[in-house]
């Protein structure tokens, strides 16, 4: 089995455009299989087979040499075991020894119990990453085959690993252009985080294979016959949308299976007949087809001038075939398609002066610039630096034009504030407004491709904390958290020698002990605080806190003062903790709590749960349990973004949970509801709900817009297979185009 495996390695390295360096794979090969002699994965299999795995997928699916593939060979060599980085230095040079470094910096956590090891190796990627991209190349390869294996992990493990694998590694391969294996992972990631949602999206393309592939022959039969004309040598062919994205979109359209109309799209690979010429080879296909087609006015996407941040080249048109259905086709040559699917691997099999390549390169410098200046300045939170990272790394683009007309890249659904920290850390700090393809427009007005912007300053201007809420790009939130980190911290000063003043004018002074008290008193978080709303003027010192916190002056009035306000503080501590417990006896994990069990909830113990309101799971939910910071069990959708989150940063804390619900508890539920506007809408939906199923509505709202009604409405159910069916009755009301769960 391990010579087999080797076999495969070597085979798919001397069938590379590499030059063939077979003496130094064969040695690091050897000292991997001395390192690893006698270790075992949970699959039983040789540990040795892992390495030999992630190599071939180094080699095969990404296309790297010699250099790669020896890394990948030896990225586990050093843990675990007595050999040192010297050691791989003395015998494979400082190049191979560089990257195996990197990847051992990151390797420890990843699968580990620390409770923010992930966003503490993510920065240590991103860090090795920026010395050299193979780090991460070669990082992604090895989360592919953990991914590949996941079915011998525990179930909890299982969880946290794809849940990490999604919010993460699957972003970040897409991010370098590595869309084959990015979809991989989403696969894999989908299939054990919804194993029903992806067995029946499966069987569902098993069951319309056949129509596809009609609709495939019928509509490229007459492009063949154009291209085989015009003399063209090319392949074509059907991109098949994947079980993740089809889901996506189901989510987010709040559609089915058989209302995804792309799932079928068409792919034309050329060869060029000289390779400055493949630009506009592109677009004589594209003329061809559309005297064969009509074509979709809105839906021609150009990435060739300006290619996107991964690199990716192509030409995609969306057609009408013969059948009235809208088929989008990709338009590439074999070097765009190499680097569509292998991203910035391929850029080792193209290295050339060409403009594009440069423009991919200059693309890729700027992100890892980026990433450096998110780095160069600490979050205090690991999950906010995550958030971070999420927040532009790995969104879509979009162009937009500088006054002077140079074209600027900058994530989809950014805002005019956006832009100017984008441009400028000072412009950004100083904007007071923006224009906007000439048009004045407010600092969180959100940018479309094509805008031409203008920012607008004022050197009275400083940044406000409202800002935080509508930037959307990782620099802008960066800048904007500094700068006001730094403006608390003057006014911290500020406060604290207002307080200091206040206190001496009483006849006190600025102890710990005085600062506790008032802290306490001002329900403020901690000291600094306290100084900050006392600069802004949120807290204004005067006689009550006197009277009530200090021991200023003697007497009965005095004292009972004090017993009042202290009653008081208890009082409101009390309500404080009734909101959040509401008479629930929460089970709080000890020291000796099995984070392997299954959690089990019933109407015996749902009290000892916490259900929060990002997502508020009902019995029949696909759920998950995470331990949080108060050692209290918190219960969300598996689907929940916020769940998402916790299994990327803290894996360890998630939990496997399943209902035991007897149909004797009722749940909260809401609606939406859209559709055409007219009268009786609402009368029909509530005799539905009360008829049939006799449900009281809890709470209603509705807009009605220019004919176009929506409504919410808060149910109370049993659990989801009963939603379902109130749904799918709804969905019969007359003017209603859709009904779903939020």
């Amino acid at each position: 089995m391990i010579d087999e495996a080797y076999e495969r390695l070597l085979r798919s390295y001397m069938n590379s455009n590499h030059r063939k360096k077979v003496d130094i794979i064969q040695q690091a090969y050897n000292f991997a299989m001395r390192a690893h002699e006698g270790e075992y994965r949970p699959s039983g299999e040789p540990y040795i087979m892992h390495p030999l795995a992630v190599a071939t997928i180094v080699s095969e699916e990404m296309g790297l040499g010699s250099t790669s593939i020896c890394a990948a060979l030896l990225h586990d060599v050093l843990d675990g075991t007595d050999y040192t980085i010297d050691d791989i230095e003395n015998i494979f040079g400082k190049k191979i020894a560089q990257i195996v470094d990197g990847l051992t910096k990151i390797a420890g956590g990843i699968f580990g119990d620390k409770a923010s090891a992930q966003a503490e190796n993510f920065k240590k990627l991103l860090l090795t990453m920026s010395e050299d991209i193979r780090v991460i190349l070669i990082k992604i390869c090895d989360r592919l085959d953990n991914m590949r294996h996941l079915d011998k992990q525990p179930e909890a493990k299982r969880y946290k690993i794809s849940g990490e694998t999604l919010y993460i590694y699957a972003p970040l391969a897409n991010r370098l252009g590595l869309n084959t294996i990015k979809t991989e992972l989403e696969d894999l990631s989908f299939k054990y985080e919804h194993p029903e949602e992806y067995e029946s999206i499966e069987k569902n393309l098993a069951h319309t294979k056949e129509k596809r592939n009609e609709l495939f022959e019928n509509f490229t039969r007459p492009i063949r016959e154009a291209l085989d004309e015009m003399g063209i040598k090319y392949t074509i062919k059907a991109r098949i949308k994947s079980p993740y994205s089809i889901w996506s979109k189901m989510q987010r359209k709040h559609v089915s299976f058989d209302e995804i109309y792309d799932i079928l799209a068409v792919r034309i690979v050329f060869t060029p007949r000289e390779t400055t010429e493949e630009v506009n080879e592109c677009f004589n296909i594209y003329v061809a087809l559309c005297k064969l087609y009509k074509s979709h006015p809105d839906r021609l996407r150009d990435w060739l001038a300006h290619p996107k941040a991964n690199g990716y080249q192509a030409l995609h048109v969306t057609l009408m075939s013969n059948q009235g259905r809208w088929i989008e086709v990709q338009i590439r040559s074999e070097r765009m398609d190499d680097i569509a699917e292998q991203g910035f691997a391929a850029h080792w099999k193209y290295k050339s002066d060409s403009d594009t390549e440069k423009v991919a390169e200059d693309e890729l410098n700027g992100w890892l610039q980026t990433i450096k200046e998110i780095l160069d300045d600490p979050q205090p939170d690991a999950m906010d630096f995550l958030d971070a990272i999420k927040l532009n790394l790995f969104a879509s683009e979009i162009f937009v034009f500088s006054p002077k007309g140079d074209i600027i890249t900058m994530p989809a659904n950014c805002t005019a504030l956006d832009y100017a920290f984008q441009i400028h850390t000072f412009l950004g700090s100083h904007c007071i407004g923006a224009k906007v393809n000439h048009k004045l427009v407010p600092l969180s007005h959100r940018l479309k491709s094509g805008d031409q912007v203008e920012i607008i300053t004022n050197s009275s201007q400083h940044v406000q904390p409202s800002w935080i809420n509508f930037v959307t790009t990782a620099k802008a939130r960066t800048k904007l958290q500094t700068l006001l980190r730094k403006q608390d911290r003057e006014y911290a000063k500020q406060g604290e020698a207002q307080l200091q003043a206040w206190l001496e004018q009483n006849g006190l002074t600025l102890t710990t002990s005085n600062l506790d008290k008032l802290t306490e008193a001002h329900q403020t978080k901690h000291h600094e605080q306290l100084f900050i709303s006392i600069a802004k003027g949120d807290i204004v010192l005067g006689e009550k806190d006197l009277n009530y916190i200090f021991y200023g002056a003697k007497g009965e009035e005095n004292s009972k003062k004090r017993k009042g306000w202290r009653r008081y503080l208890s009082f409101v501590k009390g309500m404080k903790s009734a909101a959040v417990t509401k008479g629930q006896h929460l089970l709080i994990v000890g020291k000796d709590f099995d984070k392997s069990q299954v959690i089990t909830i019933s109407e015996d113990n749902i009290s000892q749960y916490l259900f929060p309101k990002c997502c508020q799971p009902i019995p029949g939910d696909d759920i998950i349990a995470y331990v949080n910071g108060k050692k209290q069990i918190e219960i969300h959708h598996r689907s929940c973004s916020e769940a998402a989150r916790l299994q990327s940063s803290f894996g360890s804390d998630i939990l496997v949970a399943r209902w035991d619900m007897h149909g004797t508890m009722e749940f909260h539920a809401t609606l939406e509801l859209r559709g055409i506007d007219r009268k009786g809408i609402i009368r029909d939906v509530s005799q539905i709900l009360a008829g049939t199923f006799d449900i009281d509505i809890y709470r209603l709202s509705t807009l009605s817009d220019d004919g176009i009604f929506k409504a919410e409405i808060e149910l109370k159910v049993k659990d989801a297979i009963a939603l379902a069916e109130v749904e799918e009755q709804i969905r019969q009301v007359d003017g209603l185009q859709s009904v779903h769960r939020i």
